[in-house]
């Protein structure tokens, strides 16, 4: 049985925290910034967690 490709793209949007929650950057914050306050810039630089709904997802995608 050959072995499970990981989904590469979702490779370098996800990190695994050390207490097994998965990290991700916040979108909005690629373009059309001028129409955007500073505080909400400001507050989407940070890294946020991935939702519960979508962990199994990620999980999935990132498993070898």
């Amino acid at each position: 049985m050959p072995k499970m490709k990981s989904n590469s793209g979702a490779g370098k949007r996800f990190r695994k925290t050390a207490s097994g929650k998965y990290k991700r950057v916040s979108a909005f914050k690629s373009h059309i910034l001028t129409s955007k306050s500073t505080k909400r810039k400001r507050k989407l630089r940070r890294l946020t967690l991935v939702s519960e709904a979508e962990v199994r997802r990620v999980k999935i995608m990132l498993q070898k």
